[in-house]
């Protein structure tokens, strides 16, 4: 006989499970156990990964389930303290329609039930039963609640309520806990005895099954001391406070003989389990795209007709009303393998919210990664960036030869992006819109100062511990595409890599202060445990019908609206593989730079312009690059991209794309023979003359992917989703592909008469390079957004670096970095001036910088704004007095005052020095407070007269 455990949480139960997926299956694997469940807390967080690791292990079925909160009345009802508590139920999913259920009711959980915790109530379970099992959970089950309470009435009424509910798929469930670990608690166990003998005399009364769980929370024995301090830190407790939460320490991964020992006169609970696994189904939760459906007009049969006709109409005006040749097959060989893949629709709902976004004036980037590739996207406007001019390949970003889900991410500004996130809520749903979600770990440092506070390790010595982890180790493995070379690596630090390298640490774990040998031993043990959730910045989901239909969704507040937004149950890595359609919505404080500047272009007496226009070879605008003039110019700003830029010289578009794609670890190696060859220090050289073509813009550099892939064409016959194919295997050093790959090169280009020795040698290259080697289409759209900063640069100065000082306010060592740039270019920055003064900082008509209000500390929107909305309606302020006058009684205190004089705001007023405000008089009074009684009883007079 053997045994399943059926209740089982894992890290997913957030600070209070501490069992790793991995580990449980390894566990059940080595126990014989034919199958194992999930069933954490109130959220399905861990069902994709239980599934993935599952896949690991054949022997041991999957079973999904959770252990749900059922409210005491109804999921609306809130009656302060007593609806905190809620009753535990454990619901199993035994074939998919269960699964979808499961869905539904966590997620209406949180939606519509939560309080404390998200709840359901006997309504939902009603609704949404079919095709799942139920048990009756722990102590904290309705049924073992009743039964301690002495009111076997009522645990009978519950269990016959779900009996006529699951009907054979409802079990009772018993547990033992007996525990002799110090200061654990020895009342559990009474309890579940107590309960145990009530659900065995109701079960036989009944004849409704019952099952043995370990309600498991950690893998093993030893495992104990590690879950207990992770309960400390869950309620904030120290580990010696007597008065804390602890379990019994039983609560680890059983065999089948600790179990049977536990329940020696009812083996069949454990038998019982065994039925229940087998009652549940293999099934899968991937799926293919699930995408919207775009409405289309009704002259259109279909969304693929209509994407056909807006690319048209776009390229027209993108290429002319005679679209060339070539760029006709080219769209149609991007048309016909988006149909084939089945994403019009995609193309379309993308199109339509950067249509929208445009409308609202939100600014959008040129392109990102490799959708600046397709013809069909720069037509639609989707990306700025014509791929033919740059010679940028569709199947980098769709490969004709396998399906994947087309990736276009959008940059937009970050001040604009709520307003797109708000449009597509509302064209949608905001049943089909939801956010993807992310977890937090806890972090070698976190792990550190976190168990060192609970056990009361003084704050100095845990952070100096901290403070000694460094950012990464180096470490001996071997190279994934040669498994006899020894390479080094960066890793990201770990408790047990500093206990082997840094001696305090061993010092620290081997210490007779046990609290300090217990925070490193302890710490090692939580790292990496899940610590909390978060919300993805950018991404979000847009589904077909509502996403409770489709995925687990839970409810999170918005940090800028404040508002309820629904938040995916399952992280971003999994979401495709469900079928949801996940876009990243970039915040991109460049763009709101480029507005800004274009704002102050025209607010101090200059023509506008559209940015997207500017000439590709202005001469000012590379004198700047040549110059490493690049301070706040994106992508070019850094040290050491301004040596190279002053040693290349770039004279050429082309010339910032490569310095784009070369300025990275990896191929900054090669930043030297570039600068050589463009200038002739260095000769230009092919390995094959065919080369020559694809080489040329980088004077014989491989630089971008797109130039393997189009080699990989010409020299040997590869078919463009064969040259995507050995791009993707290269990068990611996939051995077995690319053997194939380079018998099907040789092959190819031997055949076209290419010699070997030389066409070994352009395999290597390409090995070497291509881990290192750039999506051109990325570095073209990002070198154009630094072509426009470096162009507002060149071009109007001042007006661009206002612009980086307002979108820089809170970062001291930026707004340093950019005063040193406008003194170094003569540019001069005034201080605050009531009179003159906007919010950001601005430009005035003598080509000086103003300071903005809101840099100002102390002064908030309300003030700022109460300010310039006078001084629009009545004109400047003539003195202190007019000032505090005409404004509103709310705005005018002792605090703006003072942030006012002190910034220098109302030097301008010359019949009162800035030090005259806080001289005293006679009275021992200065003349601010003179001025704020002079304030009051001027706004009551005038209150007064009404």
């Amino acid at each position: 006989m053997s045994f399943v455990h059926l209740h089982v949480h894992t890290q997913y139960s957030i600070l209070d499970g501490a069992s790793a997926i991995r580990s449980l299956f390894q566990k059940a694997h080595e126990y014989g156990q034919p199958a194992l469940a999930i069933t954490d807390h109130g959220y399905m967080y861990g069902v994709k990964e239980f599934f993935r690791v599952a896949a690991d292990y054949p022997d041991v079925k999957p079973i999904i389930g959770c252990e749900v909160y059922v409210a005491l009345v109804d999921r609306h009802t809130r009656r302060g303290k007593i609806d905190q508590r809620a009753y535990h139920l454990i619901l199993l999913a035994k074939n998919i329609t269960g699964y979808r259920n499961l869905v539904k009711l966590c997620s209406l959980a949180n939606i519509e039930g939560f309080y404390f915790h998200p709840r359901i109530d006997r309504e939902l379970l009603e609704k949404y039963s079919e095709g799942l099992i139920c048990t009756s959970a722990c102590l904290g089950g309705e049924v073992p609640r009743h039964i301690l309470d002495g009111n076997m009435e009522a645990a009978e009424e519950t269990i016959l309520w779900y009996k006529s509910i699951f009907g054979e798929d409802y079990y009772l469930e018993v547990q033992s806990h007996p525990t002799d670990v110090p200061l654990a608690p020895k009342e559990t166990f009474e309890k579940q005895q107590i309960v145990n003998e009530g659900i065995y005399e109701l079960a036989e009364k009944h004849g409704i099954k019952v099952i043995a769980t370990n309600d498991v929370h950690f893998v093993n024995r030893e495992d104990g001391p590690a879950h207990d301090r992770l309960i400390c830190l869950t309620f904030n407790n120290n580990v010696d406070d007597p008065d804390r939460l602890r379990y019994t320490q039983q609560e680890f991964f059983k065999s089948k003989e600790e179990m049977a020992a536990l329940f020696p006169d009812h083996p069949e609970v454990l038998s019982n389990t065994l039925e229940v696994a087998e009652k549940v189904e293999l099934y899968s939760i991937d799926s293919d795209p699930i995408l919207p459906h775009f409405p289309i007009p009704e002259e259109y049969k279909d969304s693929d007709e209509y994407l056909r006709y807006l690319t048209y109409e776009g390229a027209k005006k993108r290429y002319g009303e005679e679209i060339p040749q070539n760029i006709c097959d080219r769209i149609d060989f991007e048309l016909d393998t988006i149909k084939k893949m089945g994403y019009p629709d995609y193309f379309l709902i993308v199109q339509d919210f950067i249509a929208e976004a445009r409308k609202m004036g939100v600014a959008v980037g040129p392109g990102r990664g490799s959708a600046a590739g397709s013809v069909v996207a720069y037509s639609l406007k989707i990306t700025n960036i014509d791929p033919i001019k740059y010679g940028l390949l569709f199947e980098r970003f769709l490969n004709p030869d396998r399906i994947s889900m087309p990736d276009i991410d959008i940059d937009f500004d970050d001040e604009g992006r709520g307003k797109v996130f708000e449009y597509v809520e509302n064209k949608y749903g905001k049943d089909h819109v939801a956010h993807v979600i992310t977890f937090g770990t806890m972090a070698t440092k976190s792990a550190i100062r976190d168990v060192a506070r609970i056990e009361q390790v003084p704050l100095q010595e845990a952070d100096r511990l901290s403070k000694l982890v460094p950012r990464s180790f180096e470490i001996d493995t071997y190279d994934k595409s040669d498994s006899t070379t020894v390479v080094q690596v960066e890793v990201p630090p770990t408790i047990k890599l500093c206990v082997e390298r840094i001696k305090d640490f061993k010092d620290a774990l081997d210490s007779d202060d046990k609290n300090l040998s217990n925070t490193i031993k302890y710490a090692e043990q939580l790292e990496g445990t899940i610590r909390q959730t978060g919300v993805h910045a950018c991404a979000l989901i847009i589904g077909r019908e509502d996403l409770t239909n489709l995925i687990p969704i839970t409810v999170e507040e918005d940090k800028e609206s404040k508002e309820k937004i629904w938040v995916s149950q399952y992280e971003g890595s999994y979401i495709e593989q469900v079928g949801m359609l996940k876009m990243d919505f970039l915040g991109l404080k460049t763009l709101s730079i480029i507005k800004e500047t274009m704002s102050n272009i025209v607010e101090s007496g200059h023509k506008a312009f559209d940015i997207e226009s500017i000439p590709i070879d202005d001469p000012l605008t590379y004198k700047l690059f040549s110059k490493g003039n690049t301070t706040a110019v994106f992508q070019f700003e850094s040290d050491g991209m301004k040596k190279w830029l002053r040693e290349l010289h770039p004279t050429r578009f082309e010339d910032l794309i490569a310095m784009n794609a070369l300025y990275r670890p990896g191929p900054m190696e090669y930043i030297p023979d570039f600068v050589a060859r463009k200038h002739g220090r260095q000769e230009i050289t092919y390995d094959l003359p065919e080369m020559e073509e694809y080489l040329e813009e980088t004077y014989g550099v491989t630089v971008y992917q797109e130039q393997v892939m189009r080699l990989s064409q010409e020299l040997a016959g590869f078919t463009p989703g064969m040259a995507d194919t050995l791009r993707s295997a290269m990068g990611k050093k996939r051995l077995s592909v690319m053997e194939k790959l380079y018998d099907q090169f040789m092959e190819g280009a031997l055949a076209k008469g290419h010699p070997q020795e030389i066409l070994e040698k352009i395999w290597k290259d390409w090995k070497s390079f291509a881990e290192y080697a750039f999506n051109k289409s990325h570095s073209t759209c990002y070198a154009w957004l630094g072509y426009q900063t470096g162009y507002l640069k060149a071009h109007y100065p001042a007006q661009f670096l206002a612009a980086n000082l307002s979108k820089n306010l809170n970062d001291i060592e930026e707004i340093t970095k950019l005063m040193d740039d406008c003194k170094r270019m003569k540019i001069e920055v005034l201080g605050p001036d009531i009179n003159e003064s906007r919010t950001t900082f601005t430009v005035n008509k003598k080509g000086n910088i103003r300071f903005g209000m809101a840099g100002i500390k102390g002064v908030g929107t309300n003030v700022i704004d109460a300010i310039i909305e006078e001084r629009e309606r009545s004109g400047a302020f003539t003195d202190i007095f007019d000032f505090v006058e005409r404004l509103p009684s709310g705005v005018v205190n002792r605090r703006v005052i003072e942030c006012l004089i002190y910034s220098g705001s109302f030097d301008s007023f010359s019949d009162i020095h800035r030090t005259q405000y806080f001289l005293f008089n006679n009275k021992d009074e200065t003349f601010v407070d003179e001025l704020l009684k002079y304030t009051y009883k001027y706004q009551n007079d005038t209150v007064m007269q009404g």
